[in-house]
């Protein structure tokens, strides 16, 4: 997101702040909580679980409104990040593998570690095993937004080195969704699906400048997806690789169509989702809660996983010589990030839903989301602040343990 222009009123300047779609998003998750824990719950509920269709001549899907926002709005969010992955992989910070290093591996050590402090802490009940990589993802908006908090105070480097991480990270989490978390795969369903898919190949190979066709395939591939027992979002990221960085009048049908969907995804689609899915009923819920095998283990994992993988995979990394410290950066400023990094939200609560289903169990999916992602948020910025003082952006050297 763009920085605040010095011009414009206060309410243009507070939507273009970095911050402002985590702000968004915390209204929401806060709302969520309010519908679910007074007298509006049953009409919350209802309201998620009422049945929509969508058919033609009696052939097409129903499912409960919660379904469709987690499984047709989030395949548009997926979708953006699919343009953002590909824009960034062909010119921009994934585009030089040396780049790339030093928060490739911090993706990884921060994906691995929570995922095995998950694993570990539920390791004597094997029904909540499904649930190994909820902890693993990051939430761009929110991670960002909380750095941003911080003002100029934070060198860009650390900031292009977190936008990196996060990258990374949302491709490994399509890379989970896509492989382990489908139902049954019907063949038939599938092999529909390269119908379109072989059309979207057709039109990004002859330079298609228009988007509505590519829209309309990927929708028809969505559809396939869904039926064929992968998650939908997959589709999303695929239709997104296959719009055109450049068409044949030399222009940019990829960027043009990033710019104008992301305000609708980070303002709309992103708060809705939230919204949807961030309802805790707080009724009965006690201390012994939060220490339960599964929100515990979720917890652990975005606080102290990645953690333990972010910091730890930059610190070998950097110490073994294959790379140096973002410049500006010293490594308390590198462990507040990798706090940051354990904000999971968005991600951990979408894949929650993928692993888990009933009230209960997505109750205590989201009491550890949102322990270890508030925990995570306050702290990391707490470390930050203290690393930074005194320091301007760019101001200090990189330093060494």
């Amino acid at each position: 997101m763009a920085n605040p222009t010095p011009g414009g009123n206060a309410l243009t300047r507070l939507i273009q702040h970095e911050a402002f779609a985590g702000v968004l998003m915390i209204l929401a998750a806060v709302l969520a909580l309010i519908f679910a824990n007074t007298a509006l719950s049953g009409a919350y509920y209802g309201f998620l679980n009422t049945e929509v269709s969508l058919l033609i001549n009696g052939i097409g899907l129903t499912k409960p409104l919660l379904l469709w926002i987690n499984d047709g709005l989030m395949a548009m969010f997926f979708f953006l990040i699919g343009l953002e992955l590909k824009r960034e992989m062909v010119e921009g910070r994934l585009k030089n593998r040396r780049d790339v290093m030093l928060p490739g591996i911090a993706a990884l050590g921060g994906m691995l570690a929570p995922m095995a402090v998950f694993l570990l802490l539920t390791a004597g009940n094997p029904e909540l095993t499904s649930g190994w990589a909820i902890p693993a993802a990051t939430d761009i908006a929110f991670a960002v937004g909380v750095l941003a908090l911080l003002g100029k105070r934070i060198p860009s480097s650390l900031k292009i080195f977190l936008l990196t991480l996060a990258i990374l990270d949302d491709m490994g989490a399509i890379l989970i969704i896509a492989l382990f978390y489908g139902s049954g795969v019907d063949t038939g369903y599938l092999g529909m699906a390269l119908v379109p898919l072989a059309g979207l190949i057709a039109l990004n190979l002859r330079g298609t400048h228009r988007i509505a066709p590519f829209m309309l395939l990927g929708a028809i591939m969505w559809f396939f997806v869904l039926k064929s027992g992968i998650h939908p979002t997959v589709a999303g990221v695929v239709t997104a690789f296959t719009i055109p960085l450049k068409d044949r009048f030399g222009k940019s049908p990829l960027h043009s169509l990033e710019h104008n969907l992301h305000p609708y995804v980070i303002y709309g689609i992103a708060p809705i989702f939230a919204l949807a899915n961030a309802g805790i009923d707080l009724s009965g819920i006690s201390m012994s809660d939060f220490l339960s095998p599964l929100p515990l283990g979720i917890a652990a994992g975005l606080f102290i996983g990645k953690q333990i993988g972010v910091f730890g995979a930059t610190w070998l990394v950097v110490k073994s010589g294959l790379a140096k410290l973002p410049h500006g950066a010293n490594w308390m400023m590198v462990w507040g990030l990798s706090m940051l990094a354990g904000i999971g939200f968005t991600m951990s609560l979408f894949i929650g839903s993928l692993s888990f289903e009933g009230d209960a169990m997505m109750n205590m999916v989201r009491l550890g989301v949102m322990t270890g992602s508030v925990l995570s948020a306050v702290v990391g910025y707490l470390v930050l602040k203290r690393a930074t003082q005194g320091h301007a952006a760019g101001a200090t050297a990189g330093t060494t343990a």
